[in-house]
């Protein structure tokens, strides 16, 4: 296997997270009219705004009214994630993303054991924690808070104390907990987590191809999603999957493959097929 397809769907991601930054850096320093603002707000094309559902919701729960273009910005949002393409953000979009990969190739290459153990479900206490926050607040909690925001300003306008944030996360990452801040303790990933659930892109397995090398669990983050694999045919049907295409990358069986609705299977750059029914 070469090491352009076995890394192909890693090498789109970064094409994307990098491309996107350099869109907002574009949109705030030239003036372009591609992509302006940030994660939690944006403009794409000077006409379509794109906006953060749970960035809406803490508005909404601090007492303030959230304006009809936030509205509509959420609603595409949940459109593209929720019934689309699913938790997509989390793998292909936030910028955290790279860091949180980069302190696991760190964490493997120093063999380091992790030293808490946390459950998965926390995230989904943070994400309430920061509504109730925002309530009691009046402020939107999470937002102010927001390392995707911190790490958005600190490329945007140069270095900052906010530094010290994004470097905890990696440090946090490599010696506490794998995939301790995306995995266990974001909250915007429990929230795109819960809308995803009935996306139409999945990951498709078929187990009359899969030889349980168990390839996929190595390199999932969200490994608790991989509870069918050489069990039974079907999809992964778990919002928590980012789609991040790794599972796909890895297993040479033909076993795993991205899905588009019930039925119907599809390519992305050049991902076999065979053994599909």
């Amino acid at each position: 296997m070469s090491i352009i397809r076995k890394y192909r769907f890693l090498i789109a991601r970064r094409f994307v997270q990098i491309g996107l930054l350099l869109l907002f850096v574009g949109g705030n320093y030239f003036n372009w009219t591609i992509l302006k603002g940030n994660y939690s707000s944006g403009l794409f094309l000077d006409t379509i705004p794109l906006t953060d559902p749970y960035a809406v919701l803490q508005i909404l729960f601090s007492g303030f009214m959230a304006g009809t273009d936030l509205l509509i910005g959420a609603a595409i949002i949940l459109l593209i994630y929720g019934f689309l393409f699913g938790r997509v953000f989390c793998s292909w979009i936030c910028p955290i993303n790279i860091i949180a990969d980069a302190a696991i190739f760190t964490s493997n290459k120093l063999a380091s054991k992790p030293k808490m153990k946390l459950s998965r479900r926390t995230r989904y206490g943070a994400m309430i924690l920061g509504l109730i926050l925002s309530t009691l607040l009046g402020i939107s909690a999470f937002e102010a808070i927001n390392p995707i925001a911190i790490l958005h300003r600190e490329i945007i306008f140069g270095l900052g104390t906010g530094w010290t944030i994004i470097v905890a996360l990696f440090i946090f990452d490599v010696t506490i907990t794998k995939h301790g801040w995306c995995g266990h303790l974001c909250p915007l990933g429990a929230f795109y987590s819960l809308i995803s659930r009935f996306s139409l892109l999945k990951i498709k397995h078929n187990n009359d191809n899969c030889t349980n090398c168990m390839k996929c669990f190595a390199v999932c983050h969200e490994p608790q999603v991989l509870s069918i694999i050489g069990k039974q045919n079907g999809l992964i049907k778990s919002g928590e999957c980012t789609n991040c295409g790794r599972c796909v990358e890895v297993c040479e069986d033909n076993a795993l493959n991205f899905n588009l609705g019930k039925n119907n299977k599809i390519n992305i750059l050049g991902a076999s097929s065979r053994g599909f029914k």
